[in-house]
């Protein structure tokens, strides 16, 4: 599967973007979603999930209550909403894609699309 990210870009504190991440090639219900993010200087980190089947969601303790992930199967896209954002979410956000589940590894990546958010 292909993943193509898209939806960055400049906002100030507190504000909104939504990230989308469309898939090509097979279709996102068979694949264990995620999101990811790295920032200047430091490591990639999670930052939510979906399971195969949208039944579960898992999020970072840092952007819970505050993003939300979905799935629009017909589109075959992921989205990340993204509200009341942070200077400390400045990075640049990855899709991903686990043929099997999160816990054993995503196999497949995005290009990564670059949130920055000013104070």
């Amino acid at each position: 599967v292909q993943l193509q990210s898209s939806g960055g870009g400049l906002v100030q504190a507190g504000g909104s973007l939504r990230l989308s991440c469309a898939a090509s090639g097979r279709i996102i219900s068979n694949y264990h979603m995620g999101w990811f993010r790295q920032a200047p200087g430091k490591e990639r980190e999670f930052v939510a999930s979906i399971t195969k089947n949208d039944l579960m969601k898992y999020y970072a303790d840092s952007v819970k209550g505050r993003f939300t992930i979905s799935k629009d199967n017909a589109k075959n896209t992921m989205y990340l909403q993204m509200v009341s954002l942070k200077p400390e979410d400045t990075a640049v956000y990855y899709c991903a894609a686990a043929s099997i589940s999160g816990v054993v590894g995503y196999d497949y990546w995005g290009q990564g699309t670059q949130v920055t958010v000013s104070s």
